[in-house]
């Protein structure tokens, strides 16, 4: 017997949302949290119905309540270090945080609902500003900076993209580059037949007030107003701790887990919602959403192991067929 019958490893909106559709499904279920979620300079969070601009912590911590308060089911702030294979399933070593407790469990299955980590673009001050005046998710933050001058800041070359959609909530965008040549000639010609001026010159400033953000000062001199904007973050999966299983994982190039629609990962037993599988970076409530929705594919897999048991229990052996 194992300890648990799902480990989930990530406390934010996937996993508490799996976590909670599990123990109703009268599963033991632990999930070991790091406490370190990629928005926590996020103040408020958009797009959760009847949560629409709560705070990300006070929506996990409302999250990790509701879980805890089922029988067979905790939520322990540990950073997991490892995962490795068992006869009967996996066994799952954590560092306790916040004063917790180490744990070293076994569980038969896992749910990898980690997340990602995130690096911003090389410009000073940006952190100064990120969460407030800068976000990186237009679908979020996109309403509350309607009609303002925007920035547009990235080195990769999505920016184009993004500049884009972010038309969809003003007319006045910039796009900056931090003298990376990430927009190509013909995405250029077409931005500025937009009216989005694109500037390839390095930021040595940000410049602001109680208010916020109120300009972008380039290696130039020039300083451009803008109240507000959108942030191009390169994210990464830290999925280190699955060392012990990796072989045997399929992750695509940016190295999200591949799963099926019900979130099968390659490895029998290990499944995986939210940010971690592709395309990556999702709203809260879709990665909430996605999360029910693996949980439907893990209880599948127990009715079928459950009916393949029993067809074994029930089928006469050859002694008795002679």
């Amino acid at each position: 017997m194992t300890e648990w019958d799902v480990v989930v490893v990530g406390g934010g909106p996937a996993g508490l949302s799996a976590a909670l559709n599990l123990v109703r499904a009268r599963l033991r279920v632990l999930v070991l949290d790091s406490n370190r979620p990629r928005h926590s300079a996020t103040l408020v969070s958009h797009g959760f119905l009847t949560r629409d601009g709560v705070s990300p912590l006070d929506l996990r911590a409302l999250g990790r309540e509701e879980v805890d308060g089922y029988e067979g089911a905790e939520v322990a702030f540990a950073l997991v270090t490892s995962v490795e294979r068992t006869d009967d399933g996996f066994r799952v070593r954590a560092t306790g945080v916040r004063g917790a407790p180490d744990r070293d469990v076994t569980t038969e299955r896992i749910l990898v609902t980690s997340g990602l980590t995130e690096t911003l673009p090389g410009v000073p001050a940006l952190r100064a500003y990120y969460g407030t005046s800068l976000h990186s998710c237009l679908t979020c933050d996109g309403y509350d900076k309607s009609g303002q001058p925007l920035a547009v800041i990235g080195e990769t070359d999505d920016v184009a993209d993004i500049a884009w959609r972010t038309l969809q909530w003003s007319d006045d965008v910039v796009v900056f580059t931090n003298g990376i040549s990430a927009v190509s000639g013909a995405d250029r010609a077409e931005l500025e037949g937009a009216g989005v001026r694109v500037v390839e010159e390095r930021i040595t400033a940000l410049e602001g007030d109680r208010s916020g953000l109120t300009g972008v000062t380039l290696e130039s001199g020039e300083t451009i107003q803008r109240s507000g904007g959108f942030v191009r973050p390169v994210w990464a999966a830290a999925l280190g701790y699955l060392a012990g299983v990796d072989d045997a994982l399929d992750r695509d190039e940016l190295g999200l887990i591949r799963t099926d629609e019900l979130g099968r990962s390659s490895v029998a037993g290990l499944y995986a919602a939210g940010d971690v599988t592709p395309p990556g970076p999702q709203q809260l409530v879709v990665a909430a959403g996605h999360a029910a929705v693996v949980v439907g594919g893990i209880l599948a897999d127990i009715t079928d192991e459950r009916r393949r048991s029993a067809s074994a229990a029930t089928r006469p052996s050859e002694s008795e067929i002679v």
